[in-house]
């Protein structure tokens, strides 16, 4: 199956899709409950996996009882983070060759991510992407996580494309479940981070690339 490129609109995950910064997640919930003199739970970082920073803050105060309130948590979190977003996080082998084809092709694109807002944006202003993207619509804006389908469809409003002719690119299974709820057209990009899940994920996305290098297999 091919895409048309008549498609008018692109909804891009940020962290697994593009930016090669899912590794720098994956302990850093456990990081912050060491750094806070607290021994995490074996399964805290797969429990905070699929959350937002709110969510993820709300979960930590709420079972570890730390004191400060949800924002100073994701401040303190966003501290530990930043200069992965500043400095280190490359983007994805074939990320820009694909970003470059759809701005020639007029596609209008946004970022639909769980990481704050500055972070994104640093990412992509140090990477030379920004200007691919009419907008950065995160988590915190919307007030809800990627896990409901609510989430895309305020990306869409945004984007002001049609929905039969706007695509999701993700990696997340969670995420990718709520997009297909949406009714979405939805690339799936593989990321080590959501091995495990993989199978299924190539299962219920329309698209399915081992690398976004592939993407001229699709376009």
């Amino acid at each position: 199956m091919w895409l048309d490129m008549n498609f008018k609109g692109a909804i891009f995950d940020l962290d697994g899709t593009l930016l090669d910064s899912m590794p720098f997640w994956e302990t850093l919930g456990s990081e912050y409950l060491k750094a806070k003199g607290i021994i995490p739970r074996e399964n805290v970082d797969r429990t905070l996996k699929t959350m937002s920073l709110q969510q993820g803050a709300r979960y930590l105060k709420r079972k570890f009882s730390i004191p400060g309130s949800e924002d100073e948590i994701i401040d303190e979190i966003v501290a530990m983070i930043e200069d992965i977003y500043l400095s280190k996080a490359p983007f994805k082998a074939g990320a820009l060759p694909l970003l470059e084809r759809l701005y020639e092709e007029k596609v209008r694109m946004c970022i639909a991510t769980a990481t704050e807002n500055s972070l994104a944006k640093a990412a992509l202003e140090r990477l030379g992407a920004l200007r691919y993207f009419d907008f950065i619509l995160t988590c915190f804006d919307t007030g809800m996580g990627k896990d409901r389908p609510e989430f895309f469809l305020k990306a869409l409003e945004l984007l002001n494309t049609p929905k039969e002719e706007t695509i999701v690119f993700e990696d997340a299974l969670y995420a990718i479940k709520s997009a297909k709820a949406a009714g979405l057209l939805v690339v799936a990009v593989y990321d080590e981070s959501f091995h495990e899940e993989r199978e299924e994920i190539r299962v219920i996305s329309d698209f399915y690339l081992d690398s976004l290098e592939d993407w001229e297999m699709i376009l």
